[in-house]
């Protein structure tokens, strides 16, 4: 029987249609790999943890909070024992935008915003001591150590990503009074410099990780990877671990720079591996690393193997917070998430009004998170619209706590008596209603 044109055409569309979901089955199940789950024996270190490592009570006096993430682990955790509800006392105008929050010292708040002014404020009472413009961008927090603050630079303004071939460059100011002590040129960086020893480490746009000696000025090494750096290193047991955006992460002994192990994120068929974005962080001998793949990752940080993975969100450009046996992240897609440290298996989920770029902070059984707003708007994935504000949610349960209407990258740091909440351009002083 001779069928008529229509039914031809129509019995071809439908094989064709048959066949594009079969493909397309086949291919989602092979381009999104499988996710890892981990375990509570096998290279976890439980004694490890950011609450057994408390920084000595004089160091904590004297610069409450000295660096990107409070410690060198890059854990985001703090020890200081203040809560909502806050009362402002102050807030001062950055005049541009706050992409990291700024440090803490006795007596000052010390930041920059992303068009290369530093400041420094009297911290109890936002009283600006000194401003210094350096007109090239930045996108990282400053580090201090022994009155002396250091802070990397991008290149020149205006701040556009491309192109890339620009130069940027360390400088050292004294805290006091913001005096330039020494300037050093390097490949343009957007890290959140990690001072241990005498050293400053930080990854460059050229792809290389560096190693600089303060006192002499000197590289003591470069050792390249294999893709540009935008996120900062994280140290633990004499090594430097840092990621980079060919997917893969990277642990180097300090002394040398010599690559004592890599590892890279997942990949599937025409799925090729994304950036590690954001700085990892270091506990419970792990290494935890945020990708923009929407995965976190958890790495053995002495042998480099993946101990587990698990998908939360369609982008993760948040450096994990680490706390308690919890991991905390936020998405994109609007999901701030608890992933339970061992095994990465999800421990709570909570729902925010828009997609979250920075970095959490743990401070007293509550973890603090800012929504973006229309960060990855452009993006091929969701990204959830909303507005900017910060938020407090109890550690535990994921339960609200506390919101302030205004944030939008890294939120908050601190001492024993304050919180300074980095705004989108500004930066406030809160003090608790009710002291502990």
């Amino acid at each position: 029987m001779k069928l008529r044109k229509p039914v031809v055409i129509a019995l071809s569309t439908a094989a064709v249609l048959a066949v594009s979901v079969a493909v397309g089955g086949w291919w989602y199940h092979n381009a999104q790999p499988a996710e890892v789950r981990g375990s509570s024996t096998v290279e976890f270190v439980p004694d490890d943890r950011p609450e057994l490592k408390p920084r000595p009570a004089q160091a904590v006096e004297t610069v409450p909070w000295p660096t990107y993430g409070y410690d060198n682990q890059r854990t985001h955790f703090a020890p200081f024992r203040i809560r909502p509800p806050y009362r402002q006392r102050w807030f001062y105008r950055t005049g541009h935008l706050l992409e990291f929050p700024p440090v803490v010292t006795s007596d000052l708040v010390i930041g920059a915003n992303q068009t290369g002014s530093m400041f420094a404020l009297r911290k109890n009472t936002g009283k600006l001591v000194w401003r210094k413009s350096f007109r090239h961008c930045s996108a990282a927090s400053p580090t201090i150590d022994s009155g002396t603050v250091y802070m990397a630079f991008m290149q020149a303004r205006p701040c556009r990503r491309y192109p890339r071939t620009q130069r940027g460059f360390i400088v050292a100011l004294r805290a006091s009074d913001g005096k330039e002590l020494w300037r050093k040129s390097t490949s343009a960086t957007e890290s959140s410099l990690l001072f241990f020893d005498g050293v400053l480490y930080y990854g460059a746009w050229d792809g290389a990780v560096y190693a600089l000696d303060v006192r002499s000025r000197a590289i003591r090494w470069r050792t390249q990877t294999d893709g540009e750096i935008n996120g900062s290193a994280a140290y633990g047991a004499k090594t430097v671990f840092i990621g980079n955006n060919a997917g893969s992460i990277y642990a180097l002994a300090a002394g040398t720079g010599k690559v004592r192990w890599r590892a890279q994120s997942s990949s599937g068929f025409l799925r090729s591996r994304e950036y590690f974005y954001a700085t990892p962080s270091v506990a419970y001998g792990r290494v935890y690393a945020a990708n923009t793949d929407g995965r976190v990752y958890a790495f053995g940080a002495s042998t480099g193997n993946l101990l587990w993975e698990r998908q939360v969100g369609t982008y993760v450009y948040t450096a994990p917070a680490v706390w308690d046996r919890k991991v905390f992240v936020g998405t994109y897609d609007g999901h701030f998430v608890a992933l339970d440290a061992a095994t990465g298996d999800i421990v709570w989920s909570h729902e925010a009004p828009a997609s979250i770029h920075g970095a959490p902070t743990v401070m007293d059984g509550l973890v603090y998170f800012a929504t973006c707003g229309t960060c990855g708007h452009l993006g091929v994935r969701n990204a959830r619209l909303g507005p900017r504000a910060t938020f407090a949610l109890d550690a535990q349960t994921g339960t609200k706590v506390w919101s302030f209407p205004d944030g939008q990258y890294s939120p908050v740091v601190s001492d024993s008596t304050q919180l300074y909440l980095a705004g989108r351009a500004w930066v406030y002083g809160l003090s608790p209603v009710r002291k502990r």
